[in-house]
């Protein structure tokens, strides 16, 4: 399998981020992404000014983040043309994504950030719908600004890479709930603006660069195709075709950069000749075993089977014997602090 790196959720200057669209995308193509996803609010102007495609080896998907007349649910939509009116419910632009062929997360569901009244939380509340892909399961900016105190504030601001520690409790639940009944994508976020704030009354500081983020919480694709990169609108087609289904699949995991380049990890599921990465159902059978692969240095890899850890193991590596049906993840951590979050491998019983 091939795989790419990416990060989603930021915004540019046409909405409320300070960036330029192309030069977001450029400074990403200076970090080494494989591909990133521009969601500015309620708008796709860059895609309707021709930013999306390739900047060196970056490509710039663009998607857009779509919320309610209460500025809540949001809901990163991708895939689409045209986005849909902020006056509508949630369960309906939710509806509509899906019907334009588009797929589409619950961004920072679960948000309490409390820390700040001029940045209130923009939680998810409407959950009587199910044509969501998937969920935002790691939101860099949400963690950040929930983790924020009176007493560390000067040290979040200077190290914004530091305070990430996990990914919310009540959103790994919920994600494993929901996939207990059908197929629920996870994902992570960085959720970067570049906002410029004023100190001291006369300088200019940029909270939180874009190049800064991108060494944050990342989502790696794999696919057995390759990215295209020549900047023609067959091979953007090609290559934002491999994005979106990959995603929409599952084909893909998360992690946190600032802990170690998790280029590499692998999850599956074997039999023989058999094997079933993130995102496939697995037949149950005898023999059937979970295989997980670090790259680079140990971790504690944790086998969570139906929303229950069932193995814990420190090591490069881990290998379990699968012994009933059910819908499978990994989380590896390094010490206290999360690294790696896999998508669901489902093990049904054989239909006769």
């Amino acid at each position: 399998m091939n795989e790419y790196v990416g990060a989603i959720h930021m915004h540019s200057n046409f909405s409320d981020g300070s960036g330029d669209a192309g030069e977001i995308a450029e400074i990403a193509n200076e970090v080494g992404l494989d591909f990133i996803v521009l969601t500015d609010h309620n708008t796709l102007r860059a895609l309707q000014e021709g930013f999306e495609g390739f900047y060196g080896k970056t490509f710039m998907l663009v998607g857009c983040e779509i919320n309610d007349k209460e500025n809540k649910n949001h809901y990163i939509a991708l895939g689409i043309n045209e986005t849909f009116s902020t006056r509508l419910p949630a369960k309906d632009y939710v509806k509509r994504v899906k019907k334009a062929g588009g797929i589409g997360f619950l961004a920072h569901p679960h948000e309490k950030r409390n820390s700040m009244k001029e940045h209130p939380p923009y939680p998810w509340t409407e959950w009587d719908t199910e044509d969501f892909t998937g969920i935002e399961i790691w939101n860099h900016m949400s963690e950040w600004m929930e983790n924020l105190t009176e007493q560390n504030k000067y040290q979040s601001f200077l190290h914004p890479l530091k305070t990430i520690i996990a990914p919310p409790i009540e959103t790994l639940e919920l994600w494993d709930k929901l996939s207990l009944k059908r197929k629920v994508i996870g994902i992570g976020g960085i959720d970067a603006h570049a906002h410029k704030v004023n100190v001291l009354g006369f300088v200019e500081v940029e909270v939180f660069p874009y190049k800064v983020l991108f060494k944050s919480i990342r989502t790696h694709i794999l696919t057995d195709r390759n990215f295209v990169n020549e900047q023609n609108p067959e091979s953007i087609t090609t290559t934002k075709e491999i994005i979106l289904n990959s995603l929409r699949d599952g084909n893909c995991f998360v992690s946190n950069y600032y802990h170690g380049d998790a280029t590499g990890f692998r999850f599956i599921a074997s039999k023989g000749r058999h094997n079933y990465q993130m995102g496939e159902t697995a037949p149950f059978e005898k023999g059937l075993k979970l295989k997980v692969y670090l790259p680079g240095h140990k971790g504690t890899i944790k086998i969570i089977k139906n929303g229950v850890c069932v193995s814990v193991m420190e090591n490069h590596q881990s290998i379990f014997e699968v012994d009933e049906p059910g819908v499978y993840r990994v989380e590896v951590y390094i010490g206290d602090k999360a690294w790696i979050f896999s998508n669901h491998i489902r093990i049904e019983s054989k239909k006769n």
